[in-house]
């Protein structure tokens, strides 16, 4: 019975291609818009980090203005450049790499209210690992340059 149902809701092929596009970029839009959010709202993440048990960590690693800037600009690149499917293997390491620290710093807390948060951000840390795995499937101009292959 289950093998039925699997099998009745398994997608046709051109649906399934046009997943690959559709998982790029709704993955790269929380890091497109959080990352412009690094910038508009600057001053409440900086509290924000403040406010982190972690806050003294983070001051002694560097200026958390300046991380905060260039978390910033990784999230906005990286997350253009993942949901173009361009570089998209360096894209995805690169949102991984600058999103641990923050999901860290921000979410690993005593305070409850960050469970739903820190566990969003495992799940895109889990997307973004499938799509270094996979590499960027079709759409991607990953595919046009010549610089990656293989579909997702």
């Amino acid at each position: 019975m289950f093998t039925t149902i699997e099998h009745w809701l398994e997608p046709s092929a051109p649906t399934k291609t046009l997943i690959d596009p559709l998982f790029r970029l709704l993955t790269s839009l929380i890091f497109i818009i959080g990352g412009l959010g690094h910038f508009g709202q600057h001053d409440v993440m900086l509290e924000r980090m403040e406010e982190s048990p972690w806050a003294r960590t983070v001051n002694m690693i560097g200026d958390p203005s300046l991380m905060l800037w260039l978390s910033g600009i990784a999230f906005v690149v990286a997350g253009t450049t993942l949901a173009l499917g361009w570089m998209t293997r360096a894209s995805a390491l690169v949102l991984f790499a600058t999103l641990v620290p923050v999901t860290i710093a921000i979410h690993v807390v005593p305070d409850t209210s960050h469970v739903g948060p820190l566990f969003k951000n495992v799940a895109i840390l889990g997307a973004l690992l499938l799509i270094f795995a996979r590499g960027p499937g079709a759409f991607a101009l990953d595919n046009r340059t010549g610089q990656v292959g293989g579909a997702m």
